[in-house]
């Protein structure tokens, strides 16, 4: 095991971060057998973005392939404990599979594109009524206000146009309440395989050696050297890109993009962390869970009506500004009337990496034994386990002389059999006109 203090260190791989996504690499990868370490700039594992995750587990993708990862991670949530194979000291992370519905608003909607890829790939899911959903939810107003709008257009309290049809439910969905624990426990697993990280350990330079990947230089002055390196960086992932000298390459980018999400006492009288469910909304532009403390947790859908704000992921406000608590929270209450608008704004402010079309990278790079995780775009959390197993497979490939680009790996899924076709998440595919540019937590 190298010291923390040797100036020059030797892996098989280093993986830049220690949040959701590179915890499940790091798991996979030492289970094969490489000396791995993860290095992050934070203090702890998921101490970044993964933190503040809604770590929604949904399979309510707009693409086929979106979907069957999806529904491939979901079994790594229900198996945590066997997954995970390991003691961990602060406990292990509980999967409240609570069931999601998504609201119908009519044929065409992403809703209905969802329904029918549920049905091609034999997904469990129920068509519930406006009956169905009173009974399960009876909180939800049924009136259709959409398009979503901000509380300063003149039309925000119109009176509704007609009414929603129903929704699709899928009862295998729902939430993990502690996505930091999530992290802590992929640590312990991945160090339990002889996986080192270490924390507080910036990264200022890409290096390399003889036209490849050769490590990585941290800001205390330590060189790790490793043949192979994984940008696993979140929010920071073009600052990475851009030290690998990688960037310019790529047909997809990403950006830092800053987000709210707002916490807000469930309406008097309902036990929402006993009867709520996971739900989305996009008739008004939200979605929400049950949040700890019996609370609603309320994120939003990125409707075309609300500013984006990309920003330097080292340097952003980090406060909650009152326009989007209230427009979040108005949105809200139009939906759920008895919610109201607290007089204290709560909630938590981080980023997403949102990719050009909002859909993740994993791929290889221009740069010989340098890899991407990227473009998680605040909805990969659920997808942690499988993406383990994607970039393991695809790193084992393409080290191993497979022409990835051109012949992209598909990797079978552990749980469910199904083909994941890596080369869907490429660096070089062209913006897909098909992804829904948003995110349902």
């Amino acid at each position: 095991m190298a010291d923390q203090q040797d100036p020059n260190a030797e892996f098989d791989a280093v993986i830049i971060g220690a949040g959701v996504l590179g915890g499940a690499i790091a798991v996979e990868l030492a289970r094969r057998g490489m000396r791995t370490l993860s290095v992050d700039k934070a203090s702890a594992a998921g101490a970044g973005s993964t933190i503040n995750s809604c770590a929604i587990v949904r399979f309510t993708y707009s693409t086929l392939p979106g979907v069957t990862m999806a529904w491939e991670a979901m079994h790594y949530w229900t198996d945590w404990p066997a997954y995970i194979g390991a003691d961990d000291e602060l406990g292990l992370i509980e999967f409240h599979q609570c069931g999601m519905f998504n609201l119908l608003l009519g044929e065409g909607g992403h809703s209905s594109k969802v329904r029918a890829l549920w049905q091609e790939l034999d997904i469990p899911f129920e068509d519930w009524t406006l009956d169905d959903l009173t009974e399960r939810l009876p909180l939800l107003d049924h009136g259709r206000y959409g398009p979503p709008k901000r509380p300063d257009d003149p039309h925000f309290w119109d009176d509704p146009t007609g009414t929603i049809s129903g929704a699709i439910f899928a009862p295998d969905a729902g939430y993990v309440s502690d996505p930091q624990l999530s992290c802590h426990n992929l640590q312990r697993a991945a160090e339990a395989s002889g996986a080192e990280f270490w924390f507080n350990a910036e990264v200022v330079s890409i290096d390399r050696t003889d036209g490849r990947v050769g490590g990585v230089t941290l800001a205390d002055g330590r060189r790790v050297t490793a043949p192979v390196v994984v940008n696993v960086a979140g929010p920071h992932s073009t600052v990475i890109n851009k030290m690998a000298g990688v960037y310019d390459s790529m047909n997809i980018k990403t950006r830092a993009l800053r987000h709210e999400v707002h916490h807000v006492p469930a309406p008097q009288g309902y036990d929402f962390m006993a009867d709520g469910l996971v739900g989305a909304d996009d008739d008004t532009g939200f979605y929400f869970r049950p949040e700890t403390g019996n609370n609603v947790l309320i994120g939003s859908v990125d409707p075309d009506c609300d500013p984006r704000e990309f920003v330097d992921p080292d340097d952003y406000d980090t406060t909650l500004s009152q326009e989007q608590w209230e427009a979040q929270v108005l949105r809200a209450n139009r939906r759920i009337p008895t919610l109201g608008v607290p007089h204290e704004k709560k909630g938590v402010v981080d980023l997403y990496d949102v990719s050009d079309d909002w859909l993740p990278i994993y791929d290889r790079s221009d740069l010989d034994g340098f890899y991407l995780a990227i473009g998680s775009s605040g909805n990969q959390y659920k997808n942690a386990g499988a993406v383990g197993q994607v970039m393991a497979e695809l790193i084992e490939a393409v080290e191993s002389g497979h022409d990835h680009d051109t012949t992209p790996v598909v990797v079978t899924g552990r749980y469910t059999g199904r083909e994941i076709d890596v080369g869907f998440y490429s660096r070089n595919r062209e913006v897909n006109p098909d992804s829904s540019m948003s995110v349902h937590g």
